[in-house]
């Protein structure tokens, strides 16, 4: 039929901004409605309006109104028997479209009708979930199409379509890291999987060791006496050559100090095999930790095994007099990023940090000396799509760090903020949207800070810190 011949037979009222065919808001794109209203309404907001979106075969294999419709989330209706959808090799588009048949064009809106509402969001949401993962830049599409090759090749390492077809999608699940869906974090409530019960605490040191008094001491005493500690490994960075195992504190955990090439920034996120637990509990050698805010934050964090746990928060905003971004430490009620000086994330991340990222990225960290902890949340919070999680309020964790040594002094350095800031835009350009996001969600233990007999607080001395 021609699109004269399928207006007459539908009975179209050329008139109405929406066709009787298309009830319920439901709006057939660049075959009725759209051709007929483009010029009395707005194109893409009718695209974004509609539920449904007609995509007839094109003139080539393909069709842009196919993208059209994804991007707008406009379930695509497709209309062209015998067309190879693309990347169908691992995206089920059972799960984001409805395949119709050209030659039977008069049953389309009795498709349309019988499909539920709860059908309708699910499909969707998997049209933002597909566009956004796989089509939403040249450079995600030529991704995909390698990681597909890279999978056709190595078949014993290749990602199952569950990995393709849910978020955070093929392109962050690397089949380098494992083909196992339990080791994955995002993977953990679809499977039912219990996250982690110990930790591995890592500690950053880049300052020589000359007193007992120092913080790191403190830091591991605290640390080891958690009953979730499985081990503490301190990442050397340090230009002069670590103490003998005599000068560290004496403590039961299993101890290591990993030390070497990698004396950069990125190197605290490298995935070193020593790490044997899902959970990592990353620590600059100045943090102040009791023990129960340690166990209080792992707790939480299994709680959300796929997001950054931690104390430290930070946030970003728009500058609309520079027309950039701005990074702020200013303590509110909200914050988009939780700095990896005391927090708790999966060690999956190291992976992803490590081999996603590109090399401008790291080397630009590693050069600056600065900002790793940004790029970390940037991650994290492209692949979850989510905020962290900010556990129990510490005011004093900024004022000891001012208080203390000469790296903690830095956080009062105007240039240290500014390349802060700068590191947030060139992040923002290399991902080409900015995944942070605001939250104002805070978790505390239970009686946190109730009038209540001590006896039944189970984290006694947070209060007090």
């Amino acid at each position: 039929l021609s699109l004269s011949s399928l207006y007459l037979h539908l009975n179209l009222d050329f008139s109405l901004p929406v066709c009787l065919l298309c009830r319920n808001n439901i709006i057939y794109s660049n075959v009725c409605c759209v051709y007929v209203c483009v010029h009395r309404f707005d194109y893409q907001e009718l695209l974004h309006n509609s539920s449904f979106c007609l995509v007839p075969r094109g003139r080539r294999l393909g069709s842009f109104r196919f993208l059209e419709a994804l991007q707008a989330a406009c379930i695509p209706v497709l209309l062209s028997n015998g067309w190879e959808l693309p990347f169908s090799e691992v995206i089920d588009w059972s799960k984001a479209a409805i395949i119709g048949d050209e030659r039977l064009l008069l049953q389309v809106p009795s498709i349309t009708r019988s499909v539920g509402s709860d059908r309708i969001l699910a499909l969707r949401q998997q049209t933002q979930f597909l566009w956004d993962a796989y089509f939403s830049s040249v450079t995600k599409i030529v991704l995909t199409t390698l990681e597909i090759i890279h999978d056709r090749i190595q078949t014993h390492m290749s990602r199952s379509r569950l990995m393709w077809n849910s978020l955070p999608g093929g392109l962050y699940a690397l089949p380098e890291f494992s083909s196992d869906l339990t080791l994955f974090p995002f993977y953990y409530s679809t499977l039912g999987k219990s996250p982690s019960q110990e930790f591995t605490a890592v500690i950053q040191a880049v300052t020589p060791l000359q007193s007992q008094q120092q913080p790191i001491f403190k830091l591991i005493l605290a640390v080891a006496k958690s009953k979730f500690c499985a081990q503490i490994l301190v990442l050397w960075n340090c230009e002069k050559p670590p103490p003998p195992r005599n000068k560290w504190p004496s403590i039961t955990t299993p101890f290591s100090i990993i030390e070497g090439k990698r004396k950069t920034m990125s190197g605290r996120f490298f995935p070193h095999q020593a790490i044997i637990t899902d959970a990592v509990l990353s620590l600059d050698e100045d943090s102040v930790l009791s023990t129960n805010e340690v166990d209080f934050a792992f707790i939480v964090w299994q709680s959300f095994p796929d997001r950054i746990v931690g104390y430290p928060a930070r946030s970003h905003y728009w500058d609309s007099g520079k027309g950039r971004w701005g990074y702020t430490s200013k303590w509110t009620n909200e914050y988009s990023m939780v700095l990896t000086g005391a927090a708790f994330y999966h060690r999956y991340y190291h992976h992803l940090y490590t081999y996603y990222l590109p090399t401008s990225l790291l080397s630009m960290v590693d050069q600056l000396a600065n900002c790793e902890d940004i790029l970390m949340n940037f991650l994290i919070s492209a692949v979850t799509k989510l905020p962290p999680i900010k556990v129990t309020q510490k005011k004093q964790y900024k004022e000891t760090m001012m208080q203390q040594g000469s790296k903690a002094s830095r956080w009062a350095d105007p240039d240290h903020f500014a390349q802060r800031q700068s590191c947030m835009n060139s992040f923002t350009s290399w991902f080409g949207f900015m995944p942070l996001l605001h939250s104002q969600l805070r978790l505390d233990p239970v009686l946190f800070k109730d009038q209540v007999s001590i006896l039944r607080k189970k984290y006694r001395d947070i209060e007090r810190l």
